[in-house]
């Protein structure tokens, strides 16, 4: 009993020394940090920012979307006349947005798509920007998911900055691409940088296309998977180099042909095709 109330003594002696006065008042943590290993560092938290579920039929929401109109081959001697307004080629329809491209006589052009953009409504300076889509099949088909420089009109293109999130066409079907143009790396001088991954049933089942994008750093993701990345201590600080300190606005569209997506010809029979578009959404 003696020995049992001399170490109960010693005991309580020892937890006042260390909670009296003098301590350090600890700071409130979600555990207990640990003094034999270090304590994990933990991601930044990222917030939604933006996005479009797709769950109002018709049109698409003008609050959120404008269009790119026209059939001037778009620099890349496509063939589609892009609409505007037009539920054919753009619309709502069980939860998708379906960006639709149609063989049809339309004032001038034989093909008919839409492109759809945030120009204007909404652009993002760094975060990570995905959208849940399923492909269009077919050789001609030319679909995208991609972001453009907010400064394009007064730059022009390519030291604006393009962000190539997906591209797919459709003679190379399964082969994803991200790439980054600006004015020293782009596809007129051979130099833009980019890389493909080998994706399963693109035409078929919905993937997940993301950039995560930070001041330093460009990731490119399929269904969470990073198959590439640009530094931009590998590329160089100017503007030319890497004008991507910026906002940007996206876009959503199907071309016809093309420069590459014309590379093997257009399969008239192969006609409507579609891109489906589960969600976008922006996070930072």
């Amino acid at each position: 009993m003696l020995m049992k109330m001399i170490m109960n003594t010693l005991l309580i002696t020892l937890m006042l020394a260390c909670n009296g006065p003098d301590a350090a008042t600890p700071i409130a943590t979600s555990a207990p940090a640990s003094t034999t290993s270090p304590v994990a560092m933990t991601p930044a938290v990222r917030t939604l920012v933006w996005a479009d579920e797709f769950d109002k039929p018709g049109l698409p929401d003008s609050t959120k979307w404008g269009y790119d109109v026209g059939g001037n081959g778009w620099g890349n001697n496509e063939l589609e006349y892009y609409t505007a307004k037009r539920t054919e080629n753009a619309r709502i329809e069980n939860g998708k947005l379906i960006i639709e491209a149609r063989k049809e006589a339309y004032k001038g052009s034989n093909y008919t798509s839409a492109r759809l953009l945030t120009k204007g409504i909404a652009e993002w300076k760094y975060g990570r920007i995905e959208a849940m889509a399923k492909l269009p099949k077919g050789v001609g088909t030319w679909s995208a998911v991609w972001m453009l420089g907010k400064n394009i009109s007064s730059a022009g293109w390519p030291r604006c900055g393009e962000l190539d999130i997906m591209e797919h066409v459709g003679f190379d079907e399964g082969i994803v691409h991200g790439t980054i143009h600006c004015e020293a790396y782009n596809h007129n001088k051979g130099t833009q940088k980019g890389d493909q991954i080998s994706v399963k049933n693109v035409t078929n089942d919905f993937h997940l296309y993301a950039i995560e994008w930070t001041a330093s750093q460009i990731d490119f993701f399929v269904d969470d998977q990073k198959y590439y990345s640009v530094q931009k201590s590998v590329l160089g600080s100017t503007e030319a180099q890497w004008p991507f300190d910026q906002p940007f606005f996206l876009i959503l569209n199907v071309a016809v042909g093309g420069g590459w997506g014309g590379q093997k010809g257009v399969d008239e029979s192969i006609w409507p095709q579609r891109m489906e578009v589960d969600y976008v959404r922006v996070y930072q």
